[in-house]
């Protein structure tokens, strides 16, 4: 199993995030103290094909309407 941990100094820093974004985002507050305490479990993980193809949408032809 693939887990992305962050060591002693990003934890640090993501928890200071997670405070200072506590009052006006607490969702986003709580995700990062859970990257900071529990990492990243990368077997979870999906990309976007894998949310495309959940949610039923074509495959991508690569053209240019496609790109942000």
């Amino acid at each position: 199993m693939a887990h992305l941990v962050f060591d002693q100094t990003e934890q640090r820093e993501l928890r200071e995030a997670a405070r200072a974004e506590f009052p006006g985002n607490p969702a986003l507050a709580y995700v990062l103290e859970n990257l900071a305490s529990e990492g990243i479990d990368l077997d979870r993980c999906r990309d976007w094909d894998d949310i495309r193809a959940e949610k039923g949408l074509p495959e991508r032809s690569g053209e240019a309407s496609e790109v942000a």
